[in-house]
């Protein structure tokens, strides 16, 4: 079948567009009367022997249906309704999931062009593991998205009891106030979910363990942690090779990367390394603010908290598809109120302990990681 997620368009009397935006479209031509009427049986209903019986009453060759088909998938625009995969069949028969991500699955489809990727992709995301580290406006609407996009197992760590500033459209619900925020955090997710919750690893496994973390996402209420993150809190993630992605908001700014990949690309430790050869005070402003009174109201717009979150959580979602996004190894900034995203390199530091620097940073840094490779302990 041709992708339905792609609109189709006539360019002139022989050329078709498939898509709108330039990031996705694809044109076809020369294409005459026939062939585009042939265009039409293409719609997941007929086999390729049915196609070729149907084409001959357009006066189409064999030869000319096989060819046609084989450029089609070329371009990536075909898809195919019974490929992904085991996995992806079990989630096919789940009715209640897929009225809920069909959307999802056809997003997927657009950006991964191979027929069936869609379906395996997301049916990919529900045996991963995620962690969002914060339970305010930016966490723990992170942590909704990605359960509501298929994410298998979202975790929210976060201490205290939720406040009515915490509240947010895409995270805590007014209802919360007053409650642990990671008790609060916990049914979100849940509620997000598409379909009943994926079993626990110790549901399944005999051993009882845990899977691997394919990804932390830290987004403590706390901009400056994302602003200014310390480097030991990261050292057991740079230790055990875990993906991490900073996101928040500190002072009407918003702030998402870096994606850091472990040995591969710039991590907290670099980051606060280059701020210090740039400005010899920072340092010492630096632990000042660290060590400062943190009573103040934080300066954390609703509409630039939900911006941000539905940046990293698009981010994070790329990742675990197994592309590596724009914050892999830069942050990403917008301030109020111009809101004029700007992103900044973060290379590894020659003098930081995270070894990106002596390491190929190519391996981390550039190219695709398969979405079965960002497992880490």
């Amino acid at each position: 079948m041709l992708k339905p997620a792609l609109r189709r368009a006539w360019r002139g009397r022989n050329t078709v567009q498939f898509g709108v935006t330039p990031a996705h479209a694809v044109t076809l031509g020369p294409v005459d009367i026939a062939t585009g009427s042939f265009l039409e049986l293409l719609d997941g209903t007929r086999g390729l022997p049915l196609l070729r019986e149907e084409a001959r009453s357009l006066d189409l060759s064999d030869r000319h249906v096989d060819v046609l088909v084989r450029r089609l998938a070329e371009a990536g625009l075909l898809d195919d309704p019974r490929a992904g995969g085991p996995q992806a069949d079990v989630l096919r028969h789940r009715a209640e999931v897929m009225e809920r991500q069909r959307p999802d699955v056809a997003s997927l489809s657009v950006v991964h062009p191979g027929p069936g990727e869609g379906l395996r992709r997301m049916a990919a995301r529900r045996a991963m593991r995620v962690q969002v580290r914060g339970a305010g406006r930016v966490g723990a609407s992170i942590a909704a998205v990605l359960s509501g996009s298929g994410v298998g197992q979202v975790e929210v760590l976060d201490g205290g009891r939720a406040e009515p500033g915490d509240v947010a459209p895409a995270g805590l619900p007014p209802a919360a106030v007053g409650e642990r925020r990671d008790v609060a955090a916990r049914r979100l997710v849940r509620r997000a979910a598409a379909g009943p919750p994926r079993p626990t690893w110790a549901d399944r496994s005999p051993a009882g363990g845990q899977p691997g973390l394919s990804l932390i996402v830290v987004a403590p209420r706390d901009g400056l942690s994302v602003y200014a993150p310390v480097p030991d809190t990261a050292a057991p993630w740079i230790a055990s090779g875990t993906p991490h992605l900073y996101a928040g908001v500190i002072e009407a700014t918003g702030v998402v990367g870096p994606l850091v990949l472990p040995g591969g690309t710039g991590c907290a430790g670099c980051l606060e390394l280059h701020r210090a050869d740039r400005d010899a005070q920072w340092p010492r402003m630096l632990a000042q603010w660290r060590s400062g009174r943190r009573g103040a109201v934080p300066a954390c717009d609703l509409a630039l908290a939900t911006a941000v979150a539905g940046l990293a959580a698009a981010h994070a979602l790329s990742f675990l598809d197994g592309e590596l996004p724009a914050s892999t190894g830069a942050r990403w900034e917008a301030a109020l109120p111009l809101l004029d995203w700007r992103s900044e390199r973060i290379g590894p530091h020659a003098d930081c302990s995270c070894g990106a620097a002596t390491g190929t940073e190519g391996a981390g840094a550039s190219g695709s990681v398969p979405a079965q490779d960002t497992m880490a302990g």
